[in-house]
């Protein structure tokens, strides 16, 4: 005998968070912020890849800033209205339980149903998938493939 599990009146949602950068808007979980923080110009060094801008203090830590731009093959850009989104680390490193991430403005909360709509649009390297938000594109970033970029380049 089988049995049906059905749940009335039920929706399945998530809020998700759209991360603004200079060239594409950028759709994560809620969960994966740990926290926004205004841009602070970060403690650089020679020979880091173009797309990590060098470490960031928070919270007595000190971070690896990367720009998502450059590191997916596109341009580094500093805009007025830059933020810094800290974000939890998923790469499973017992050493790594954050990264931060260069934003151009603030992130902006959505709820977000089970029936997103892919976008058929071209994805770069990081880019997961691309979904259609009303009449914009946003991006799926693979944070767990930046952080690999790190771990690849010896910086973590």
């Amino acid at each position: 005998m089988s049995q049906a599990v059905t749940t009335q009146n039920s929706t399945a949602s998530l809020t998700g968070l759209l991360l603004p950068l200079s060239d594409r808007t950028l759709l994560v979980p809620n969960v994966a912020l740990a926290e926004l923080i205004p841009y602070r110009a970060p403690q650089s060094s020679s020979g880091l890849p173009a797309w990590l801008l060098g470490q960031v203090a928070w919270r007595d830590l000190r971070l690896p800033l990367l720009s998502f731009e450059g590191a997916a093959g596109g341009e580094v850009k500093m805009g007025s209205g830059a933020r810094v989104a800290v974000l939890n680390a998923l790469g499973g490193r017992p050493h790594v339980k954050f990264i931060a991430l260069l934003l151009q403005g603030i992130p902006r909360s959505l709820k977000l149903e089970a029936d997103l709509r892919r976008a058929n649009a071209p994805l770069s390297v990081l880019e997961l998938d691309a979904v259609q938000l009303g009449t914009d594109v946003v991006k799926i970033p693979d944070l767990a493939g930046l952080e690999q970029m790190l771990a690849d380049a010896g910086l973590i």
